[in-house]
């Protein structure tokens, strides 16, 4: 029941409204929730379908982009062939001066360590087939790299150029008569104030007198190699120099445990001395 009044009337009016009028209000009010709820979702996906499309638009450009970017540089390519082809035979003949000059650089090297050296004949660039005989002048070319790197660190070949006195192993005594000892190098004859010349390049890594040795020159190469000279009259290193293969180190003498001017000389391994006979020819 509801009362309305009216400001003229000392008494209030009644009207009556029926309780079913009050739900029909109620049932409207729920549907225009329901309404505004459905619309609310359906306003949000179309957002966030938007959203995705705005994405897959932007991805699709992308690929258009990359895909228009590979059609430009294929014919960029294409027009790069034949200036390709023209270079490769210039690449050829560069390599060649290379593999020629790395060829001569061995060749001194061995000579510095009075060995014969490699006998090679001129490379000729075969105009038919540039592009196969660039990669294969390429992989000489890169081959050549490690194999003079390898020459010239390891140690090969004569410190001195004369004949031996004493070889690696045991041998008698010189200084008592009878017995024997071991003798961990080669010695090579010679006069005092003699030129001797490391066998590979390194690092000094000892000058000065060392027991028997004498004056003694030591030397670390690669792969935990060490060369040794001792019984020097001369040394014209010093400690931390580098060296390299040919080049003059110190001169033959007599001092420490000798009988007489000569070089001694030692490879080590890992601290261990190996015998030199091994590593005094070119062994490929």
């Amino acid at each position: 029941m509801v009362i309305f009044t009216q400001k003229n009337e000392a008494r209030p009016r009644v009207v009556q409204v029926k309780a079913k009028h009050f739900n029909n209000i109620k049932v409207a009010g729920v549907a225009v929730l329901i309404m505004v709820v459905v619309l609310m979702t359906a306003v949000m996906r179309l957002s966030s379908t938007a959203e995705k499309q705005s994405q897959e638009n932007s991805r699709l450009h992308s690929q258009i982009a990359a895909l228009q970017g590979q059609i430009d540089k294929g014919n960029e390519d294409a027009l790069l062939v034949n200036a390709e082809k023209e270079g490769s035979r210039s690449k050829a003949v560069g390599y060649i001066t290379d593999i020629q000059s790395k060829l001569k650089r061995i060749n001194e090297y061995m000579s510095k360590r009075g060995l014969r050296g490699l006998s090679f004949r001129n490379l000729k660039l075969e105009s038919s087939k540039p592009k196969s005989d660039t990669k294969l002048y390429s992989d000489f070319n890169n081959y050549l790299d490690k194999l003079v790197n390898n020459i010239a660190y390891m140690p090969m070949g004569y410190p001195r150029l004369s004949s031996f006195t004493s070889f690696f192993g045991y041998r008698s005594n010189p200084f008592d008569f009878g017995g024997g000892e071991f003798h961990p190098g080669i010695d090579f004859q010679g006069h005092r104030g003699d030129p001797v010349k490391c066998t590979a390049s390194g690092r000094v890594i000892f000058t000065g007198r060392a027991g028997g040795y004498g004056n003694c020159i030591k030397i670390k190469h690669p792969n935990n190699l060490e060369t040794w000279y001792g019984h020097l009259s001369k040394i014209n290193v010093k400690e931390g120099q580098r060296v390299t293969v040919g080049d003059v180190i110190g001169k033959v003498g007599s001092t420490g445990r000798s009988t007489g001017p000569h070089l001694h000389y030692e490879i080590r391994k890992n601290g261990q001395p190996v015998n030199p006979k091994q590593y005094l020819s070119l062994n490929m």
